[in-house]
């Protein structure tokens, strides 16, 4: 996305050299970067100017790295601004927890690599963007709100006393009512203008022709429209547009006619305020829209993000400070590669989004041969589809093996498709893979191919799950949509992977569609690629590598007192089978005896039958989720007399989700990923036992 205008990069660094080196590097974005020699100066730039993202040497005479930063944090403005810390000497844990308990959001060694910074610090100069741009649209908003008051407050003052006339008629033809303006335009009274008396007051010259038309409308029952005079009892001779429709009740019955007298000056000026009024309305939809799928969207990154983290992180942190045996061991470990894949995968999409969005997608295309593709991607999801189960088939045609595409967005076109297939179908279901080469003019129906190929290969994946309902599916293709973004969706991701696929497909010169018959009838999505021919050449640009680097996570090796749950009864409920098993985990080594279920359902039967002595259960869940839960076990409890203390866990972190949370009813509320020794903690303090490592 380009800016209108350049963001302000701050870089400091005590040596001119490396200030150099990094204007150099970062020149390319085209942003105004402001360099300062002291962490002095940079608090001077940061008095006069806001900034994306800052680059910050830690190694500095004087004030170093970190005492600036602190100073930057206590600083409202700058409260919030990302800082880079960057450093020539070895990283360790210490120093790493020390960055980021100072606002850090990365920390880079020297010598730094071009690309990794160019790319990071791209990021935040989007991030500040978007920022800036949803300021200004929030201001444009709020100028078209109190326009729409005013606009509303204006239309309250019509009504009261308006310079439109109101008119009622039955459906024998006689007048029921007139409001005042109608009378004083009209010039008669209200009594006058009943029953047929209005007629008296027309002039003479239209009396006969107006009558005629009204005559030939109420026997039409269409819209009528027409222009007469009237004449006052003192002479007054008054232009107007007569409006009048047919009233019809819910039953569709006829209920009579209503219409409109207005001086026909007005009449232009009350449509050009309408008008007005209703793009007001258009304008505050699409705003409210717009950031209605903003929120949706990060609320749902958050939780993407945050759920493989607790399992990982939950895991890593136990087989720190514990020794398991074999088979354990084994097990956390392969929990936490699962994870971790699951969200190398979400931050692979995250990039790519931002390649596309910024138009820096490139193929490196070349004569591929799909089938291998397609087999190979089918082993690696094969465990997968086992593990439902669902069966996988296969109808590949040799002759439509040839295209010209790069191969590994080719592979993450096919795994996207089939992955999304395997994860919306049941137990049981089945996932169609079809590959076959057409004739686009002799292909029946409506064509998928592009047109300027002759011959095309045909890839289907069409499975036998949810399906999509009729209404979503013209957005299916769309970034950021989900047809479901609440707490109870059964579905993760972030509704990034078909509009990856969307934006490959047409890279290579394809494309793409989305059937369904509704929910509970499966999808069928079907892309085309155009064959191999000699006269291909590669045209698409250079690919360029989009490097990543994962930064460590500073961990802690506090224990929790071993026996301090001793005898304590934990029930936790936990959809995700890894975190479930986790908080189980790290609860029995303090001590405590775990019972751990997947539903509300589950958890509602144990509590019937024995009574836990704390909840821990998960917010977002199919079907019944957290809140759902709390509100059953409040019920139990004011039918048992007791109470069950409960603890929230969650991978929405903002503080407006733990005050809904306390309110809900819980008594604690921790985010994920967890600390096992802050959920220790929780949970002993919920009991009434001391810890050394207090919740908070």
């Amino acid at each position: 996305m380009q800016s209108e205008s350049k963001v302000n990069v701050l870089l400091v660094d005590d040596h001119p050299e490396n200030l150099i080196a990094l204007d150099a590097i970062l020149s390319g974005l085209g942003q105004n970067l402001v360099k300062a020699q002291s962490g002095t100066e940079a608090l001077k730039c940061l008095l006069e100017q806001d900034f994306a993202v800052i680059l910050l040497d830690v190694q500095m005479p004087g004030m170093d790295g970190f005492e600036t930063a602190s100073l930057i944090r206590q600083r409202e403005r700058s409260r919030l601004t990302p800082i880079i810390f960057l450093t020539a000497f070895s990283t360790s844990d210490t120093l790493k927890f020390k960055g980021y308990s100072l606002g850090a959001v990365d920390y880079l060694l020297k010598p730094i690599e071009p690309e990794i910074l160019t790319s990071k610090v791209s990021v935040f100069v989007d991030l500040y963007q978007k920022s800036a741009a949803l300021k200004r649209q929030t201001l444009q908003l709020a100028a078209i709100n109190a326009e729409l008051r005013q606009s509303e407050e204006r239309f309250r003052s019509l009504s009261a006393c308006s310079p439109v006339g109101i008119f009622l008629f039955n459906t024998e033809g006689q007048c029921t009512y007139t409001n005042p303006r109608c009378q004083a335009i009209c010039g008669f009274t209200l009594e006058a203008s009943l029953g047929k008396g209005w007629t008296n007051f027309l002039y003479d010259d239209d009396r006969d022709r107006a009558l005629s038309k009204w005559a030939a409308y109420v026997q039409s029952g269409q819209e009528f429209s027409d222009e007469c005079r009237f004449q006052a009892s003192e002479g007054t001779i008054r232009w107007t547009h007569i409006r009048s429709s047919p009233m019809f009740s819910d039953q569709g019955e006829p209920m009579g006619h209503v219409g409109t007298v207005e001086d026909m000056t007005e009449r232009k000026q009350a449509e050009a305020a309408r008008a007005q009024v209703i793009r007001e309305q258009v304008a505050r939809q699409q705003a409210e829209s717009a950031n209605r799928m903003k929120d949706e969207f990060l609320a749902m990154l958050s939780h993407e993000l945050r759920t493989p983290l607790n399992a990982m992180l939950g895991w890593t942190r136990l087989l720190l400070t514990k020794k398991f045996d074999e088979s354990t061991t084994i097990r956390a470990l392969e929990t936490i590669e699962r994870n971790a894949k699951s969200q190398a995968q979400l931050v692979e999409d995250i990039l790519d989004v931002s390649l596309i969005i910024r138009g820096k997608l490139r193929l490196q295309s070349r004569p591929v041969n799909v089938v291998p593709v397609i087999e190979a991607v089918l082993e690696m999801v094969q465990p997968t589809a086992e593990a439902k189960p669902v069966h996988l088939e296969t109808d590949l045609d040799p002759s439509a093996d040839l295209v010209f595409a790069d191969p590994e967005r080719l592979r993450q076109i096919i795994w996207n498709l089939l992955t999304n297939a395997i994860k919306f179908t049941p137990e049981g279901g089945r996932v169609q893979v079809r590959l076959a080469a057409i004739d686009p003019e002799l292909h029946s129906g409506e064509s998928t191919a592009p047109a300027d190929s002759q011959r095309v290969a045909q890839l289907q994946v069409i499975d036998t799950g949810v399906g999509i309902e009729p209404e979503f599916l013209p957005y299916v293709f769309d970034r950021f949509r989900q047809a479901d973004s609440t707490t109870t969706r059964s579905y993760g991701g972030l509704g990034l992977g078909l509009a990856i696929v969307r934006h490959l497909v047409e890279l290579h010169g394809g494309t793409i569609q989305a059937a369904s018959e509704g929910l509970n009838k499966g999808a069928t999505f079907t892309v085309c690629l155009p064959l191999w021919q000699e006269q291909h050449h590669d045209e698409n640009g250079k690919v360029h590598a989009a490097e990543s680097a994962i930064t460590p996570i500073a961990t802690s090796t506090s224990k929790p007192p071993q026996t301090l749950l001793t005898d304590v009864q934990v029930l936790v409920v936990e959809d995700n089978l890894d975190t479930r098993e986790f908080i189980a985990v790290a609860l029995q080594q303090s001590g405590a005896a775990v019972t751990a279920v997947d539903s509300v359902r589950e958890a509602m039967a144990v509590i019937a039958t024995s009574r836990p002595h704390v909840l821990v259960s998960d917010i977002a869940m199919p079907e019944e989720d957290g809140y759902d839960l709390i509100s059953h076990v409040q019920q139990w409890e004011a039918e048992q007399g007791e109470k069950i203390p409960a603890i929230a866990l969650t991978a929405h972190a903002k503080q407006e989700e733990k005050q809904k949370a306390l309110a809900a009813g819980f008594q604690l509320h921790l985010p994920k990923p967890v600390e096992p020794a802050e959920l220790v903690a929780g949970v002993a303090r919920l009991v009434g036992r001391t810890s050394v490592n207090p919740a908070h």
